[in-house]
């Protein structure tokens, strides 16, 4: 590790080690790593993973406001974290959206008997359409229909009924 020399608060020099290349008074170096193809990868990785910008920031070694300043500072790293969001973003909306409509799934049973056969049952199950998920899915993609009003304006109720007659025809 080369020594570096730094001018201290206090008028005086100090001397260290270090792993990064120090430029007047401010290190320089721990955001390198994160400019690098493996660097953005993996920070990409990381907000695809779901986690927060805390959780990638502790991951890097850094306070979460250095994470804010390296995004502004740098588009590569900025572009990285939202490609990454991005996919799991469309992964919650799909399955917010099956949740809403309702959906099948075949569920298999494993069982053996006395004599040590095996026998698989297989079952369609069915989910019923979730009535909470579809009213925030249509809050958020049509919130001129769908937003909250003043009570006694009640012109969602009849849609409300419609929306869950038109989900159970779509099976």
């Amino acid at each position: 590790m080369p020594l570096f020399s730094v001018q201290l608060r206090n008028g005086q020099t100090g001397i260290g080690k270090t792993d990064c290349e120090v430029v007047g008074r401010v290190a320089k170096g721990k955001y390198q790593k994160w400019l690098t193809k493996d660097g953005r990868l993996l920070l990409e990785a990381w907000a695809r993973d779901g986690l927060t910008d805390e959780q990638i920031a502790y991951n890097c070694g850094i306070n979460v406001a250095t994470l804010y300043v390296w995004k502004n500072r740098f588009p590569e790293i900025s572009e990285a974290l939202k490609k990454g969001k991005e996919v799991v973003d469309v992964e919650v909306e799909n399955a917010l959206r099956k949740r809403a409509k309702g959906f099948a799934y075949l569920e298999e049973k494993q069982e053996i008997d006395a004599a040590g056969r095996r026998t698989v049952t297989k079952t369609v199950k069915q989910v019923a359409p979730d009535v909470g998920a579809a009213v925030f899915w249509l809050k958020n993609r049509k919130p001129e229909q769908w937003r909250e009003k003043p009570s006694g304006d009640d012109d969602n109720a009849g849609q409300l009924e419609q929306l869950l007659k038109g989900l159970k025809s779509d099976d």
